[in-house]
């Protein structure tokens, strides 16, 4: 049985990872060893068995002994760590949640769904290193999986309106502070059937720009308000996180030498948890709309084609009915007025789950199988 190192299994990404593999009882199936930065000697989680001593997530000794490792704990440490583990002579697998090592040669980014030829013929060549992708790309690709399959698509720009989650927990606890304290500042006014809406609007933006709602984490307010930008700027004039869309979606689909073109605006909205992406594509031919719905919904076992209807969409295009799920509904499927060629699309997932954590699961059991 593969022994398998798991670091950063605490937080919130590996807590959903811990989550998943219970459910699908993927403990079962391995010999679990649970990995700290800060709790060496403790003795660990019993959901994958018998408690053992939690092992030291620095010691490149301990983790070479292990087959696979499976990292939530972050860039940092992956940068720390990786390096040293593969110096000292360890030829294990390493999958990875975070961004580190998305972009290095030797790596393929996992999402079996889309790229199941592309992690097979990796692990025939010996690839060592599988890394989750960007939860908005991975998320898109899941969506549009059937178009992309059938290289219909020549360009899509999705604008992306991207959860609190995203950013991490902390950022979470933020958004809800900054919701409870706007709420406080009207709650009398708002008791009040007699209250003017144009005063008690007034109050909130005021609670909104003032120096008292708590910034730390996003440092300009979210509740009430969004942020057009995430991630760090590039020469380009993209965010980081814009310009992942095409380079990240390329390199899952193996067309990273005729790339196909992707860029949009990527938008912090005060959703919890669930990216959602507002697509404009332009595709190789025309198609009627019922046929693009069959190709989409087709594609793989989550994808689920919402008819373009008000309710329908209202009712199950949002994020908190997908909010811990691994549906990925699509909608807002129609003609555009720039041509026949040009659709639209609407699309959410959460991004914890199939942005994040089940990729590295499967990656987990296609290794083990």
């Amino acid at each position: 049985m593969n022994k398998v190192g798991l670091v950063g299994w605490r937080g919130m990404v590996g807590s959903v990872l811990m989550h998943r593999m219970m459910e699908e009882n993927d403990f079962a199936h391995i010999d679990a060893h649970f990995f700290t930065t800060s709790q060496t000697g403790l003795l660990g989680p019993d959901f994958a068995g018998t408690a053992k001593p939690l092992q030291n997530a620095n010691d490149v000794k301990a983790l070479s002994e292990m087959d696979i490792i499976i990292s939530c704990q972050g860039g940092d440490y992956t940068k720390s760590v990786y390096p040293a583990l593969r110096e000292s002579g360890w030829e294990g697998y390493w999958i990875d949640a975070a961004s580190a090592l998305r972009m290095s040669s030797d790596s393929i980014i996992v999402l079996d769904p889309v790229n199941s030829d592309v992690i097979k013929q990796g692990l025939e060549q010996g690839v060592k290193t599988f890394v989750g992708g960007n939860c908005t790309v991975s998320l898109m690709l899941l969506a549009l999986g059937g178009l992309f399959e059938k290289d219909l698509v020549e360009w899509v720009s999705p604008m992306t309106y991207q959860a609190a989650s995203g950013a991490g927990a902390r950022n979470m606890r933020e958004l809800i502070t900054q919701m409870g304290d706007i709420h406080a500042s009207v709650a009398e006014l708002l008791n009040d059937p007699g209250s003017a809406i144009l005063e008690i609007d007034k109050l909130v933006a005021d609670k909104i720009k003032s120096d008292d709602l708590p910034t730390d984490q996003f440092g300009v307010p979210l509740a009430g308000s969004l942020i057009p930008w995430i991630d760090v700027p590039m020469e380009s004039g993209q965010s980081k996180e814009e310009w992942k869309a095409q380079v990240e979606a390329n390199k899952i689909l193996g067309s990273s030498k005729s790339p196909i073109p992707i860029d949009g605006l990527c938008v912090r909205i005060g959703a919890m948890r669930c990216h959602s992406q507002a697509m404009t594509i332009k595709l190789r031919k025309d198609l009627p709309v019922d046929e693009i719905e069959r190709i989409l919904a087709s594609h793989n076992d989550w994808v689920k084609v919402i008819p373009n209807d008000r309710d329908m969409t209202a009712q199950q295009l949002t994020p908190v009915n997908v909010t811990g799920t691994l549906d990925i509904p699509v909608g807002r499927i129609r003609k555009l007025s720039m041509g026949p060629e040009y659709i639209s699309a609407f699309t959410v997932g959460d991004q914890l789950l199939w942005g994040a954590a089940e990729p590295l699961r499967r990656m987990l059991r296609i290794i083990l199988d």
